[in-house]
């Protein structure tokens, strides 16, 4: 198989748009490595991109799965997964159902409810069947299955020249199981079970004839669980696994901080972005660790990863702790090209499955990021100020510490003061921003920029994380370290808001090419010049105004790129659309600098779309059209839905609003200058903790500012507000 095949489609490393993710709506479930995308009746149809299925460790282990009644599909009534993502359920009904050409049964008389549920590596379903009418119904229950056992990345376009074995189906009695003998030497099997003998069966196929007298109601369970060789899930009865289900989320519950508003479609969007975190989350050797989006990122990514626990840091702290304990683990300790890897780089992204494996393609652990390794410093610092847990802060600081000489040592590859990227891997991510695709960074004529390119975003990655690292090593009594990394800091951004200003566009340029000419690009990214404050004040202000100029920003959004600029294209990955975790950080950076009115735009607007969202859930991103009135925001066609850091976004813009901050000294939560939008009268946070302290807050907008009352209070915190 060629990389080629992938890296070079469409977008790097991304979904080939050959065909609309929007073709038929999904339903999703998740649990740790296992995940699954339906069709809304709940089946598993060859649709659309033809992502759809049951997969787990990287490997689609169902790729067909199809509910029939007397050889027709029936009808669907209405689909949904419960707001706390635990179960979907299905309401469906016959068709009008014929004999011999004569109508024998009408449509919608018999109920179909199917609920579903995803627990340690196995499905579980019900099926319930009630006779609403008034004659005896005797029904053929069709269920057919396939397993094809691609790879994730085949599913994405992959081609491969070779593959293993596919081995015979097996049917013995209830039982129905899938094989296949990959080229890694792992054997990969889908057992379906079922509550109740089938009545006849074939290849891939059992049917159950079912008698219903007038009122009467039936059900049975099926159960398909994802076994590896080595590796074989307990299989559990479908009370007993929704049951645990349920109580894995009440627990998580209690472990982290909630917000309720007296705006109820707002709360829509606060619940079903909290409990997509929550199912995103998998459990790793060194915590909790919120997997990147599904389907195609459904594993940890360094950035991803990152992003998502500054986003969600001020509720649930334990998220962060998690995030930095993998991606220390997991930290590069020596060169490694095919990887991208240097001493003291954080990770990128690690795979499984047999692609990976058998390095077909290079993510089984690749490096290629240029500004995972800042961010780790910068979330490490984060979570210090938020939680005093100085003992983890301690047993990480080596790693923080290997960051930082990454960053001087090879970040920086041709000292110049700037850390830049180029890749190494011939097989890797030519861009190694947050905009990854082929053609994101370019000259204002739009011939692409020659490498190694340093990006404007990552200059103040790079100078947050000196900043952070100085107050650390002070901390743990390193006074010279922290003098260095000051001075560091500060030379940094004195030579950042030199080389990247540019007063032609009034805003940063985009990057630095390999030859030092600036990029003069209007784009999302200086935004995150302001997020990391390495801005001058007077080059803030303008590019805030910037970015709320009708070129940049849509209605819904800022885009990433502004629609007089060369590439623009509202349909792009990352050259005009609108990406709501890039707007968070944007509107973190504004309300940094006091721009809090721009800040409460860009969550009104987010706002808005996401009331226009299936299950008013935002994804990866959407496309940079205008606003029109009547209209909502336009899909982009294979964006991940839920994604991590898209659902992590109301949180953050939530957090730019209020000026919420923690100081570990007091310790004191603090609201600097808060504001609130005026759908949003009254707010409550409740449960939010600080070490053993425990507080609920209620805040209530006025004309000018926010008042904030303390509701309960246990343990030693306090509450300041600067207005």
């Amino acid at each position: 198989m060629a990389v080629d095949d992938v890296v070079l489609i469409n977008d790097q490393w991304y979904v080939p748009a050959a065909s609309s993710h929007t073709d038929e709506s999904t339903r999703v479930l998740k649990h740790n490595d296992t995940f699954a995308v339906f069709d809304r009746y709940g089946d598993i149809q060859h649709l659309g991109i033809g992502e759809q299925g049951i997969y787990h460790q990287g490997t689609r282990f169902l790729s067909y799965f199809e509910l029939s009644i007397n050889q027709r599909r029936p009808l669907l009534l209405h689909s949904t997964v419960k707001e706390d993502n635990t179960l979907l359920t299905a309401d469906i009904t016959n068709p009008d159902l014929y004999q011999e050409n004569q109508l024998v049964t009408r449509k919608g008389i018999v109920h179909i409810f199917r609920s579903k549920l995803l627990w340690n590596g196995v499905y579980y379903e019900r099926i319930r069947l009630f006779n609403y009418g008034d004659k005896t119904l005797n029904l053929y229950l069709d269920i057919q299955f396939g397993a094809d056992y691609a790879d994730i990345f085949e599913v994405r376009g992959a081609k491969r020249c070779k593959r293993g074995q596919v081995l015979p189906v097996q049917h013995q009695g209830q039982e129905l199981v899938f094989s296949y003998r990959g080229l890694d030497n792992e054997t990969r099997r889908t057992r379906i079970l079922s509550s109740q003998p089938p009545d006849n069966q074939g290849e891939g196929r059992i049917c159950f004839a079912i008698e219903l007298l007038p009122k009467e109601k039936k059900q049975f369970y099926l159960t398909i669980a994802c076994e590896v060789e080595t590796n074989k899930p307990a299989i559990l009865t479908y009370q007993e696994a929704l049951a645990n289900s349920n109580q894995a989320v009440t627990a998580a519950g209690k472990r982290i901080g909630h917000v309720f508003t007296s705006n109820e479609q707002f709360n829509d969007w606060l619940n079903r972005s909290a409990a997509d975190l929550q199912m995103l989350t998998s459990q790793t050797e060194q915590g909790n660790y919120p997997y990147a989006g599904v389907p195609w990122f459904a594993t940890p990514f360094g950035r991803d990863g990152i992003i998502t626990a500054l986003q969600y840091l001020w509720l649930n702290p334990q998220l962060a702790q998690g995030v930095l304990g993998f991606l220390a683990a997991t930290q590069a300790t020596e060169e490694n090209a095919a990887q991208d890897a240097e001493p003291g780089k954080i990770l990128h992204e690690t795979r499984k499955g047999e692609m990976a494996a058998l390095h077909e393609v290079p993510f089984w652990r690749y490096y290629g990021s240029i500004d995972a390794t800042p961010l780790f410093i910068v979330l490490a610092g984060a979570y210090y100020q938020r939680t005093a847990d100085q003992p983890f802060l301690e047993a990480i600081w080596p790693n923080i510490e290997a960051a930082l000489y990454w960053i001087d040592n090879y970040g920086d590859c041709d000292g110049d003061g700037f850390v830049e990227y180029a890749r190494h891997s011939a097989d890797g991510l030519i861009h190694q921003g947050w905009k990854d695709s082929d053609d994101p960074i370019f000259h204002q004529e739009g011939s692409p920029a020659e490498g190694p390119l340093a990006l404007c975003e990552v200059q103040g990655y790079v100078y947050e994380a000196k900043k952070i690292a100085a107050k650390l090593a002070t901390l743990l009594g390193e006074t010279s370290r922290a003098a260095e990394l000051e001075h560091q800091a500060e030379a940094l951004k004195k030579k950042f808001n030199q080389a990247f200003w540019c007063e032609e566009i009034a805003t940063f340029a985009l990057a630095l090419d390999g030859h030092k000419r600036p990029c003069q690009i209007i784009s999302s990214n200086a935004g995150h010049a302001l997020f990391s404050r390495i801005a001058n004040p007077e080059y803030a202000q303008k590019v805030a105004e910037t970015l709320l100029s009708e070129a940049s920003f849509s209605g819904w959004g800022i885009r990433t790129l502004a629609t007089t600029q060369a590439r623009f294209n509202p349909m792009s990955y990352h050259n005009g659309s609108i990406w709501p975790h890039d707007n968070a950080i944007v509107a973190m950076g504004l309300a940094r600098y006091g721009f809090k009115d721009q800040a409460q735009q860009i969550l009104s607007g987010l706002f808005d779309a996401s009331i226009t969202m299936d299950l008013h859930r935002l994804p990866e991103l959407f496309c940079g059209f205008d606003r029109l009135p009547g209209q909502g925001p336009t899909l982009y066609p294979v964006a991940c839905s839920p994604q991590a850091w898209a659902s992590g976004t109301v949180f953050h813009l939530l957090q730019a609003c209020l000026g919420l901050t923690f100081s570990e000294e007091k310790p004191q939560i603090r609201f600097y200058h808060p504001r609130l939008p005026n759908y949003l009268q009254r707010l409550e946070i409740t449960n939010l903790r600080f070490g053993d302290a425990v507080i609920d807050l209620s805040l209530r907008r006025h004309l000018h500012d926010v008042g904030v009352n303390v509701l309960r209070k246990v343990g030693d915190i306090e509450v300041a507000v600067i207005v």
